[in-house]
């Protein structure tokens, strides 16, 4: 259960608004989780992301919660639930690493934390410096750029990135993204054709291919073919009739016949 402290009191006071939620708070004695409101009332954390850290940090110790484990117990499926670990993973309340045991079999060790790991650093370590001037905080791009490079680990062990790496790789990553490329293309083209020995600088490694790869920026559409004006409206100088003309002058009723050129001579 999460640790609510509402600020409203408990009960509504007399003659003001119901339309706002009003809390029943009774005490627990057993069976319960504590669940700061850091990660309950999170603003970037999708709604599926809070709910599976909060159901993560209620389990016992060694309890399963591979993709396919919780995909078992909820509705959400596989794809959603792999997309919410990473979401926790990028926000630091959730590590995932994988491990070659003694017998060869690989498995993944899964570290949940009821404070995001960055909380438990200087305040200088895990804050940005403030905006300077005429520049824009960083935008949901750079959130999906750390979230894919600290996801790479998932996919290969040997991808494992530090933080200080995934943020200074993030540009290089939201590059791609703003050029239209899916972040399934951009894990594809990380992870794809590894070498076989161990990589002993992955973050070069991929800056390496962040660089080189960089696909071209897609070209500006071409803008709409522009609306032919209409004729304007004249009014006619002999009869007052509106007709159609690019300059003033007499509709065709009130024009002077021609005569052949032969009748003029």
């Amino acid at each position: 259960m999460t640790d609510q402290q509402p600020s409203a009191p408990a009960c509504a006071r007399s003659g003001a608004s119901g339309s706002g939620v009003q809390h029943v708070t009774e005490p627990h004695h057993e069976h319960f989780t504590v669940v700061g409101n850091h990660l309950a009332q999170h603003p970037d954390l999708s709604l599926t992301a809070i709910g599976l850290a909060v159901h993560i940090q209620s389990l016992p110790a060694g309890a399963p919660v591979g993709i396919k484990a919780l995909a078992a117990k909820f509705p959400e499926g596989e794809v959603r639930i792999a997309a919410a670990l990473r979401e926790l993973e990028a926000h630091g309340y959730l590590t995932r690493a994988r491990e070659r045991l003694r017998s060869g079999r690989v498995v993944t060790r899964t570290v949940s934390y009821n404070k995001p790991r960055a909380a438990e650093r200087p305040r200088s370590s895990r804050e940005p410096s403030p905006t300077p001037p005429g520049k824009t905080p960083a935008a949901r791009p750079d959130r999906a750029a750390t979230g894919l490079l600290a996801g790479l680990r998932a996919l290969d062990a040997r991808l494992l990135l530090t933080e200080r790496d995934v943020h200074r790789l993030a540009p290089a990553v939201t590059a791609w993204l703003d050029r239209g490329v899916p972040v399934t293309a951009v894990q594809r083209a990380l992870t794809t054709g590894l070498p076989a020995e161990p990589l002993r600088h992955p973050a070069a490694f991929l800056a390496h291919r962040l660089t080189t790869g960089l696909p071209p920026a897609l070209p500006a559409p071409a803008p709409p073919p522009a609306a032919a004006r209409p004729v304007p409206l004249q009014t006619c100088d002999g009869c007052d009739r509106a007709f159609r003309a690019p300059a003033p002058g007499r509709c065709r009723d009130c024009r002077p016949a021609r005569r052949p050129a032969r009748e003029a001579a």
